[in-house]
C-alpha cells in the first residue's frame, strides 16, 4: 500500500490522517446477550483475539497518576483475571509502584486491532498479598527474576555496565535460594469501578457496553459510540 510522504510543514498530519484505521474484522457481538459480569466477556473476548491470533493479546496499558498528579501509562502483561480484578505484579519500587503507593488508582486499556476491540477497566487498587506475590514471582523466567531481584527499576543509569554486575549478584541470590522473593515485588489487583467494552465499524456505528459497580452486582449500559 502507498502512503503519502511525511512532511515536516505539518507535523506528519497528512501522513497519519492517511494512514487506515478500523481495518480488523470484528466478531458478532449481541450487546443484549452480554453476560452479566464483565470478567465473563473479557475472558470471552481475549480467547476471541487469541483465535484471530492478535499478537501479545494479554498485554495492556496501565495508567497511573504519579504524586505530582500528573498520569503515567506503560504497557505490562495481565496475569489473571477474576471475580476480584484484574491482576499483575511489579516491583514496587518503580515507578509504577511509587505511583500506586501515592494513588491507589488505575486504569487498564486492551486493544486488539485484528477483531477492532477495545476493553478499558477503571478501579482501586488492591494488594494481593505476600502468598500470590511469591507464586507469581517463581513463575517467572529466571532472567526475568533476576532482573527484578536488582530493584533498580527507573533508577537513573550511570554506566550500563552495571547491569551485568547487577543482574549477576541476583542470579548468584537465586541459585542459593531458588524460592527468594523479594519483599518489594507485590502483585495487585485492579478492583473495577467501571469496564467498558468497545467493537469498532468502519461507518462508527461502534458498539459500546458499559459495566458499572452497583450494590447488588453490575449495571449494563449501553452507550452512544
Amino acid at each position: 500500500m502507498e502512503h503519502t510522504s511525511w512532511s515536516d510543514d505539518d507535523g506528519g498530519r497528512a501522513f497519519l490522517r492517511a494512514l487506515p484505521v478500523l481495518a480488523g474484522e470484528a466478531p458478532e457481538f449481541d450487546i443484549d446477550q452480554a453476560p452479566s459480569d464483565p470478567a465473563t466477556l473479557f475472558a470471552q473476548w481475549l480467547r476471541q483475539a487469541v483465535a484471530a491470533e492478535v499478537p501479545e493479546p494479554h498485554a495492556m496499558t496501565l495508567s497511573t497518576i504519579d504524586a505530582l498528579g500528573f498520569p503515567r501509562a506503560r504497557v505490562l502483561i495481565v496475569k489473571s483475571v477474576d471475580a476480584d480484578g484484574w491482576h499483575f505484579a511489579a516491583v514496587s519500587a518503580s515507578q509504577k509502584g511509587a505511583d500506586l503507593s501515592a494513588n491507589p488508582v488505575a486504569a487498564l486499556t486492551f486493544h486488539w486491532p485484528a477483531v477492532v476491540r477495545q476493553v478499558r477497566v477503571v478501579g482501586d487498587i488492591v494488594d494481593d498479598g505476600p502468598a500470590a506475590a511469591a507464586a507469581d514471582f517463581r513463575a517467572r523466567p529466571l532472567e526475568s527474576r533476576a532482573q527484578a531481584l536488582t530493584l533498580r527499576q527507573s533508577t537513573p543509569m550511570a554506566d550500563p555496565g552495571e547491569m551485568d554486575t547487577e543482574i549477576d549478584k541476583a542470579r548468584r541470590k537465586l541459585a542459593d535460594d531458588p524460592d527468594l522473593t523479594p519483599v518489594e515485588w507485590l502483585s495487585y489487583c485492579v478492583r473495577p469501578a467501571e469496564v467498558e467494552f468497545w467493537q469498532g465499524y468502519p461507518d462508527r456505528r461502534h458498539l459500546r457496553l458499559s459495566y458499572r459497580r452497583a450494590d447488588d452486582g453490575w449495571d449494563r449500559i449501553r452507550l452512544w459510540p
